[in-house]
């Protein structure tokens, strides 16, 4: 029988589960065993889970789990080092050259696992079946504007955290940008038409930001984009791949121009193909802006799990998509799965 363990999220500030209460039922009813390991932290109640039939284990067992379970979770695993031998559904972050991929995939080479990247599960178009980057884009674009607040007021842009709702989180900003007194900024959103950018913009508009959208056509030249530094913020929206065009390059650090702050919501610093190559780290929930310039400044948020300020909404979203897929987890050599685990092989065989 095939046995899908969901582990807690060991990462900080990650809420977020991919996998709801009714999702476990679906696919209990479908035959395949569910295991759902405790959370303190998990913004969807373990009793759900529970009423829905699934197996409870301990909070961070996946490790003594059945070997053939396949180990379902969102974000990265504890840097140990220890080889993994199990099938794992999770984002690894290790296909574009990142430097922690590279380990990853050596663990998993030394245990003989196999990676399913969920950002690698794909129809027969190539299209992901599943993603966060409503969630992303939306949360992003109110961390850069905060940002900017910030800026009006002096100052850098201090710590943020979970809202219990898009609504709560739209009414603190809303009150936040009023308090100013001054005129709203201008946003410039890269990759518009897309997932990542739709929440972005989404989210410019409720706050009454006047917001201009790019997507593939308006970038294709290759640039440079002087149309940016035009805008008082730029949100990149669009995943750095071989061919990516650099967006703002380290010289826009000292051009004249309007923009000051950008929001990298794609977040690949340490990727070969970086589109916004004036940072070098990602940024975090308690130091959300990273100031590159000073005269005139420039902050850069770069928060790699966004989705998580609104925990409740991104994980129902994302769990939706991803169910159809989970389903089909009785064969793995086929379809989503099949597919996935060619892409692990080819990037595997390079360790």
């Amino acid at each position: 029988m095939t046995h899908l363990w969901v582990r807690a999220e060991q990462r900080p500030n990650e809420d977020r589960v991919g996998l709801t209460p009714e999702g476990t039922a679906e696919l209990i009813a479908a035959g395949i065993r569910v295991t759902v390991e405790r959370s303190s932290t998990r913004a969807i109640p373990l009793q759900g889970y529970i009423d829905a039939g699934a197996e409870i284990a301990a909070e961070n067992s996946w490790p003594q789990a059945p070997l053939d379970a396949i180990i379902f979770g969102l974000k990265e695993l504890p840097e140990d080092g220890t080889p993994l031998p199990h099938k794992h559904i999770m984002f690894g972050h290790a296909y574009k050259g990142q430097h922690s991929g590279k380990a990853l995939l050596a663990r998993f080479k030394a245990g003989g696992g196999t990676l399913f990247d969920l950002e690698y599960l794909v129809d027969e178009t190539g299209r992901r079946v599943a993603a966060f980057g409503y969630w992303a884009g939306y949360a992003g674009a109110a961390v850069t504007l905060k940002t900017w607040a910030a800026q009006q007021r002096g100052q850098i842009c201090g710590p943020v955290g979970v809202y219990p709702s898009k609504d709560a989180l739209n009414a603190e900003l809303l009150s936040e940008l009023d308090a100013l007194n001054v005129p709203r900024p201008t946003a410039m959103v890269i990759g518009a038409l897309g997932r990542v950018g739709t929440g972005a913009a989404d989210l410019c508009t409720a706050m009454g930001v006047d917001v201009t959208k790019w997507d593939m056509a308006e970038t294709a030249s290759g640039g440079p984009f002087p149309e940016i530094l035009q805008h008082n913020l730029f949100l990149n929206c669009i995943f750095a791949r071989p061919g990516t065009p650099v967006f703002v390059p380290t010289e826009t650090l000292t051009a004249p121009r309007a923009l000051t702050a950008i929001g990298d919501v794609a977040c690949d610093p340490d990727s070969d193909y970086n589109p916004v190559p004036i940072y070098d780290r990602a940024t975090t929930w308690d130091a959300p802006a990273l100031r590159v310039a000073t005269d005139p400044v420039m902050d850069v948020m770069a928060i790699d799990n966004l989705p998580s300020m609104l925990p409740v909404e991104s994980s129902q979203d994302y769990a939706e998509q991803l169910l159809p897929s989970l389903r089909t987890l009785t064969d793995l050599t086929s379809g989503v799965w099949g597919r996935a685990e060619i892409e692990f092989n080819k990037h595997v065989s390079e360790v």
